[in-house]
């Protein structure tokens, strides 16, 4: 299991969220409180923000190390400012390759995403049914071979197929996903954080096993005017538990919205 971070608000610099946290997700990286499977999060890791003044694509980093071993993020992080930003730090599933193709998050445009959990014999089961359902533009996308990066293209496919909100898109998805999955008589999970750079979508949801975990907290005292979704609390405040089975969407304005996913 990965643990996974998003961040919407007034513009901070990136070690604020990532490193200066008492349960951090360095922290959580090597010392993960919540993860149901795993121990620790050694398998890469990657980070997207958006400039917090320009209509740009989002920026990325990425690297298949630890991320309490990379020596240049620290630096980074004291100098990059955001007002929207995902990371994740990488448990991969048994039988997915550790290189950069597989390194989260995934983009698309605009888009920014993050994956935490599994979809059972990926390759077996749904990699054949999920790639038939895809465009030719999605499906020549994929660069990697992981499930994560799949769900991403089902994704996509369903926002710019059907021109859908970014929730609806990913309760499509999850919705097509559990139908598969149910066919194939198989379990999975899929808490996912999405950002177009205005808005996080997260959500929560697994077959029959319980969900990974997943909060958010808002207007935290050291975070005024922002929300941070993430697989565990960084430190002592508010924090709300995501309901399983449920898309959670926040915008600029912070207003928090949960829906049901089935």
């Amino acid at each position: 299991m990965c643990r996974l971070l998003g961040y919407l608000g007034e513009p901070i610099l990136l070690d604020s969220i990532l490193y200066k946290p008492e349960h951090s997700l360095i922290v959580q990286s090597y010392e993960p409180r919540e993860m149901t499977s795993g121990v620790v999060n050694a398998d890469g890791f990657g980070i997207g923000w958006y400039h917090p003044h320009l209509e740009t694509d989002p920026f990325t980093y990425k690297n298949i190390q630890p991320i309490w071993s990379d020596l240049n993020l620290p630096s980074i992080s004291r100098y990059v400012e955001s007002g929207c930003a995902i990371a994740y730090v990488r448990s991969a599933t048994s039988g997915q390759s550790v290189d950069l193709s597989n390194c989260q998050p995934f983009g698309y445009d605009r888009l920014l995403f993050v994956h935490n959990g599994f979809v059972k014999n990926f390759r077996q089961t749904l990699y054949r049914p999920i790639r038939d359902r895809l465009c030719d533009t999605v499906y020549q996308s994929i660069n990697g071979t992981t499930d994560s990066e799949h769900i991403f293209g089902l994704f996509v496919n369903e926002l710019t197929d059907k021109k859908l909100t970014l929730q609806a898109a990913l309760q499509n998805s999850l919705k097509i996903l559990a139908d598969l999955a149910k066919v194939q008589q198989i379990e999975f999970s899929a808490n996912i954080i999405i950002s177009d750079g205005h808005q996080l979508v997260a959500s929560r949801f697994a077959s029959q096993k319980a969900a990974p975990s997943l909060y958010w907290v808002r207007d935290d005292i050291n975070f005024p005017n922002s929300v941070i979704i993430a697989s565990e609390p960084l430190f002592t405040g508010n924090w709300h538990e995501c309901p399983e089975d449920s898309i959670i969407s926040t915008g600029v304005d912070g207003e928090i919205q949960i829906y049901p996913i089935l």
